[in-house]
């Protein structure tokens, strides 16, 4: 072996073998192993790109690469030798790598799969590589774990009747053909009779029929009776738990969802299978009179618009006429300050938050309450809302557990909260003005144990003994509980409502709401389920304009009969299970979870809420990331003196009233298209995209996460962005190391990214348009045109959210203007290309409010010379501007 590298120079290694450094090499492809990819309708080629790493400790080879695949017209594989890229020609890709990792040489590969030489829609496809032409071949499948890819060609025609993608399809259902309101989607309904109810409730499991020629399958399944969470599976339709959406990714490339809907006629309908790998369509029929089970069913050419297909036509059924009840179409009705609402939801939306639960424990009281906000203004951390959760209501039983203790009165425990909830709430928010909305928790029937017989609240409220079964919960015993009686819920809600504003409560959390799932007889579960949804609806609407958290809430009725509907105003719902701070598995898996939920929920009228984390843990930037990514609220619950002072600020900004909001994406963060079937247990990165800002103009943005117990590479490609437009330039940021890319478009030969994650780690993408902008000089001669590309507040991880609108136009004396509109100060980035030759002192002018801001917080950026950077926060702050009642700031930028 020679010890002379590439480039002839004599390397320190006197004896290298071909076989270690293929042992200690790398590889990274796309389409991925291991995984289908579907080549869509209309794109004539699959194109492969490979990465081959090495490491510096051997001499640079000449690798080869050959990719292998079984798409021959016999089927026999044929291989396909792949094209090394200049690099210098064509730029390489921004490589994100962990800090601590050994240099390595990164060599880059290309190649086509042309439809029209494929006979078949599905093709396999493996790797083979090599040092160089003298050496041994070897197969990428020996050097790793990972199986064969497979591509999918797909279709370009969509199924007319359903029972073409079923086996042995039931011709128990009524199925008719729907007009979808989704492009390119085929649509049908369906309908099932299930008999009336006595006292008992009357069920039905009946076959639907087994899904053909599909490869893989995802559902979204009952974890327990309030959560949902996702499962994945292959071939074979196996799911232990009950479902309320399956998608199965076909052979042909197309997808196949069902949704099961509830919440209509007093029935409750989920998917179970036979055990042979076919559908059950399980129904509960609580009502008096014979009712409908309903099912959805849609094929499209992506998840997205097959998903969104079913739940546009499920929103139909539940909002139909009736779907009111009186009285909350009489709250609805109400009239309602709109400026002041609006002003309201900001803060509580984006906002930062506290909550106590995690961080204070469960042995409440108000001191505990005073000494976490006073340790927080200690370290300037100024939140805009609060959530006094459980344990400090007046309850029963002390000293028993909390599924024994009942509610007795409205007023807070004594023992906690001596001087009453009214002086608590009016102590903090004397000493603490930051703190706009006090939200405290409770129970949809009041709390755990219900409401307490011999108390207050049983006196003044008729009441009734009802049966709550265990459900899935091998931790909650079956119980005999008193709750008020769905007669008099809207009272009670309107009475308790009033005596929590009384005591400046301005908002709610209320929990355990999948108990009204759990009651067991047909009669109280048709008085109550929906009689107790509406009630606490009506009075939160009416009392605290929808300043309310839903949790424990993912009980179909409740999602279909109150979260999915857009008839009124959109509310705060938790998105998953817990996050439990004490056990170290639980964390990857409940990013996963929720990015997997959200592709569910986003199509609820909802703000999903990715639950509350701890600051100073050994996943908080890992959780950190995450809610960043979610478009939903940020709220955090640490110990008193416990913060990450830095994280928080890279998830939130002071605005120009003083107050803390948080950098959050308009649209709902889930997992991107590519990872849709794909399991939690699959060695892959999960990422979650969501987009920010109008279209043509905002940013797509990937949370990237490592949830393998090992370091794991990828390609991140421009097209797994969301809402990118063909034929547009973009840059790609990445938050952790502040680099950025070279401008790229979705059309270009390599992938944008390549990164490694270790595990625990995480990383935040951003893209940013590139406006190529004429200009002309002082003597009107032309220039150049000028790449322009506004990056937000650089150090935050979504600060792309930042940008509330920008402008770009160049002035009649030859002048660029850049105008750019902020949610928050901090350091604003522009990308400009060549700003290397400009001079800060004399090509440059920023005024905010229309002065001009010190030159020294203007600067060229140390980690590229085509960022500036303008530090708004400190020429803010040292020129004492003042916006009036603006909560936005206006940066002006001109350039010669």
């Amino acid at each position: 072996m020679p010890t002379n590298d590439l480039n002839g120079l004599p390397f320190q290694l006197k004896f290298v073998r071909a076989a270690q450094m293929i042992m200690f090499s790398n590889i990274v492809c796309w389409p991925p192993f291991g995984q289908t990819t579907v080549i869509p309708d209309g794109q004539a080629e699959a194109k492969f790109r490979v990465l081959i790493e090495s490491s510096i400790s051997f001499p640079e080879q000449g690798w080869e690469a050959v990719l292998w695949h079984n798409g021959s017209d016999d089927g026999t594989w044929v291989a396909l030798p792949l094209e090394e890229v200049d690099q210098k020609s064509e730029g390489a890709p921004l490589a994100i790598t962990s800090q601590g990792r050994p240099k390595v040489y990164r060599r880059y590969f290309t190649g086509e799969v042309s439809r029209s030489n494929i006979k078949s829609t599905s093709v396999e496809f493996t790797l083979k590589f090599r040092t160089n032409a003298s050496a041994a071949w070897k197969w990428v499948n020996d050097q790793s774990n990972l199986s064969n890819g497979e591509l999918f060609f797909q279709s370009n025609r969509l199924p007319t009747a359903l029972h073409d993608c079923f086996g042995n399809f039931s011709s128990s259902f009524d199925v008719q053909s729907v007009k979808s309101e989704v492009s390119d989607t085929s649509l049908w309904s369906l309908t099932l009779t299930i008999p009336a109810a006595g006292k008992e409730s009357v069920f039905s499991n009946e076959p639907l029929g087994t899904p053909l020629d599909f490869t893989r399958w995802f559902a979204l399944i009952r974890i327990w009776s309030p959560w949902l969470a996702p499962r994945h599976g292959k071939a074979k339709f196996e799911v232990n738990e009950d479902a309320i959406l399956c998608s199965f990714l076909r052979q042909d490339g197309l997808h196949l969802v069902l949704l099961a809907v509830s919440g209509l006629e007093d029935i409750l309908t989920i998917f179970k299978h036979d055990g042979k790998g076919g559908i059950l369509v399980s129904s509960r029929n609580d009502g008096t009179d014979a009712g409908k089970a309903q099912v959805v069913a849609a094929v499209g050419r992506t998840f997205e618009t097959a998903n969104a297909a079913c739940m546009y036509q499920a929103r139909k059924l539940v909002s139909g006429p009736g779907s009111l009840s009186k009285g909350l179409q009489e709250a609805l009705d109400e009239p309602v300050d709109e400026e002041a609402r609006t002003r309201w939801m900001e803060n509580w939306y984006d906002g930062l938050t506290y909550c106590t639960w995690n961080g204070l424990g469960q042995d409440l009281n108000e001191q505990k309450i005073y000494n976490a906000l006073d340790t927080l203004d200690k370290n300037n951390i100024k939140i805009t809302n609060l959530i006094i959760d459980d344990n400090w209501q007046s309850l029963d039983n002390p000293g028993k557990g909390q599924f024994e203790r009942r509610w007795t009165d409205f007023e807070a425990n004594k023992e906690g909260f001596p001087n009453g909830l009214a002086y608590t709430i009016t102590t903090i928010r004397d000493n603490h003005p930051s703190i706009q909305h006090v939200a405290v928790w409770h129970a949809i029937l009041g709390y755990w144990g219900g409401v307490s017989p011999d108390g207050n609240i049983a006196k003044k409220y008729k009441t009734k003994v009802v049966s709550r079964s265990q459900g899935h919960e091998t931790f909650m015993p079956p119980a005999i509980i008193t709750v008020v009686d769905a007669d008099d819920a809207q009272r009670m809600y309107n009475d308790f409502y009033q005596f929590l504003m009384s005591c400046r409560i301005d908002s709610v959390k209320t929990d355990a709401q999948f108990f009204l799932d759990l009651l067991e007889d047909a009669e109280d579960r048709r008085r109550f389920i929906g009689a107790y949804q509406d009630a606490w609806t009506i009075s939160s609407l009416r009392y605290f304009s929808v300043k309310a958290i839903s949790c424990m809430s993912q009980t179909p009725q409740i999602l279909f009969h109150t979260q999915l509907p857009t008839n009124k105003p959109r509310l705060m719902v938790r998105n998953s299970d817990d996050f439990f701070p004490e056990i170290p598995t639980s964390h990857p898996w409940h990013i996963f979870m929720n990015a997997y939920n959200s592709l569910f929920t986003q199509h609820l009228n909802i703000l999903p809420d990715w639950d509350m984390f701890q600051t100073s843990h050994e996943y908080s930037s890992f959780h950190a990331a995450g809610r960043c990514v979610s478009g939903g609220p940020i709220y955090f619950t640490d110990e008193p003196g416990k913060h990450d002072v830095d994280l928080i600020h890279q998830m939130s900004g002071e605005n120009v009233q003083g107050k803390t909001v948080i950098l959050r994406p308009s649209n709902i963060g889930k997992t991107i298209a590519s990872g849709v079937y794909t399991a939690y247990e699959e060695e892959r990165l999960l990422k979650v995209g969501t987009y920010h800002g109008s279209k043509g103009t905002g940013s797509g943005i990937l949370g990237i996460f490592n949830v393998v117990q090992k370091p794991i590479s990828d390609f991140v490609m421009l097209t797994e962005f969301p809402g990118l437009e063909d034929g547009m330039e973009y840059l790609v940021r990445a938050h952790t190391t502040g680099e950025i890319s070279k401008p790229m478009s979705k059309n270009d030969k390599l992938p944008c990214v390549s990164l490694e994650l270790q595990t625990k780690s995480w990383e935040i993408l951003s893209t940013f348009p590139i406006h190529s902008i004429s200009m002309r000089g002082s003597d009107e001669s032309k220039s150049p045109d000028v790449k322009v590309s506004v990056l937000g507040l650089l150090g935050k991880m979504t600060g792309a959210a930042a940008i509330l609108g920008s402008e770009l136009t160049v002035e009649k004396n030859g002048r660029l203007h850049v105008s750019t509109r902020l949610k928050a100060l901090g350091v604003l980035g522009i990308y400009i290309s060549g700003l290397a030759s400009k001079s800060i002192q004399d090509d440059f002018l920023v005024t905010i409010l229309g002065s001009i801001i010190p030159v020294h917080t203007v600067s060229i950026s140390t980690i590229s010379e085509n960022i500036l950077e303008v530090d708004v926060e400190r020429a803010w702050k040292e020129m004492g501007l003042y916006s009036g009642w603006q909560n936005e700031v206006a940066v002006e930028i001109f350039m010669s």
